[in-house]
């Protein structure tokens, strides 16, 4: 365990020790985010069953083509799981082109999704290392495991330029192929039709209010499993956090509340007159709403996973402000991401901790995911049998 909290108190150094001149800092990003790729990337199977299903399906598809020179995409197994998500599909075809190994696989996959994670955070955020203690609190854990969403929201992180931009063509054709990774993605579509425009605080809080009202009588359920963003019952069994689905989740109402009220009480430092941070702002806005709307669904809160970089833009902006930066509230923030941050260390036990890499055969004792989802027994007598 650990190691995960070194990461963490490595970004937090990095900010304690930052001035003006380095706050953007693009070789210090690539070098933290590129460490993060090579720790996640490297990982044995972490995370839980979703690696093993992902892995399973490249498995499949990448001995079709070397065994029959081509890939057979509507006769595979990964086509009966994810035939509305061809996108996906499709980078597993180009990835058996150059491995057949799923750690390699794997480990493309992770270097991907923090490359586009590099080029947001570089793109919206003003203080590239609070961005990091952000993520890091927030959505550094779901890059081990939630492959496909993950891929989803940070292709569709790269339309918002175009709609800083007003240019929908590609701002339209990037949230398209994030879709086509992960169906969650439409919910970036709408966001072209709202006004780049700073709302009335009062206006905000009673839309925050009708989105929990409509979150507490469940009316989202049937979009949510149209979106996929559950899949098989065997995926619900293999995650021991998760608890029915209808339960009331505090920690959405909680982490939409403490965000919201973050956001509305320095509300005057996001300028109006600048287009990007408006549209951040109201990004990290739809974060919450996404939450309260899912109140009572266990995992409906990833649909806020496209709005992320939104909200990691305007707490950076608001914690790194002249007015507030190294002051009581930043250090009130870096304490309650690393609350948010060991709050999954623990609670996931035994998918992250002890950490594991692919470069030394067999597993963790007491991996009791490995015991009941690996599917290829020669993967643990040899990483590279293949």
């Amino acid at each position: 365990m650990f190691v995960y909290i070194l990461i963490f108190i490595v970004a937090v150094a990095i900010y304690a020790f930052s001035n003006e001149k380095n706050e953007q800092s693009k070789l210090v990003l690539v070098i933290y985010l590129g460490g993060l790729a090579l720790f996640v990337g490297c990982a044995d199977m972490l995370g839980g069953y979703d690696r093993y299903i992902y892995c399973e399906v490249f498995d499949t598809m990448s001995m079709s083509y070397h065994l029959t020179g081509e890939i057979d995409i509507e006769g595979s197994a990964g086509y009966q799981l994810f035939s509305a998500e061809w996108g996906f599909l499709w980078f597993n075809q180009l990835v058996a082109f150059v491995t057949i190994n799923r750690y390699v696989f794997i480990f493309i996959l992770t270097v991907f999704v923090y490359t586009l994670l590099f080029v947001s955070i570089s793109r919206y955020c003003r203080n590239y290392s609070f961005a990091m203690i952000v993520f890091l609190g927030l959505w550094f854990f779901f890059t081990f495991t939630y492959l496909r969403q993950v891929m989803a929201a940070t292709i569709g992180w790269l339309s918002i330029k175009y709609l800083i931009d007003r240019k929908p063509l590609p701002f339209f054709l990037i949230a398209f192929i994030a879709f086509i990774f992960h169906n969650s993605a439409i919910v970036l579509a709408p966001l072209y039709f709202i006004p780049i425009k700073k709302f009335n605080p009062l206006l905000v809080v009673g839309g925050m209010i009708f989105c929990l009202f409509v979150g507490l009588t469940d009316a989202l359920s049937v979009l949510f499993e149209m979106s996929d963003a559950i899949a098989d019952k065997a995926k619900a069994e293999a995650n021991v956090q998760l608890v029915e689905e209808g339960a009331f989740r505090v920690a959405y109402l909680i982490e939409a509340v403490l965000f919201l009220v973050l956001i509305l009480w320095r509300y005057d430092t996001i300028d109006e007159n600048d287009r990007k941070q408006v549209v951040m702002l109201n990004m990290a806005l739809l974060f919450c709403a996404m939450l309260l709307l899912f109140v009572r669904s266990e995992n409906g809160g990833r649909f806020s996973w496209h709005f992320m970089i939104g909200l990691i833009a305007t707490v950076t902006h608001i914690a790194t402000h002249p007015v507030h930066k190294n002051n009581a509230l930043t250090g009130a923030l870096v304490v309650m991401f690393f609350v948010l941050f060991m709050r999954i260390l623990i609670l996931w036990g035994i998918q992250l901790s002890p950490y594991k890499s692919f470069f030394t055969d067999g597993h963790r004792e007491g991996d009791v995911i490995f015991q009941i989802y690996e599917y290829d027994p020669r993967y643990d007598r040899d990483k590279f049998y293949k």
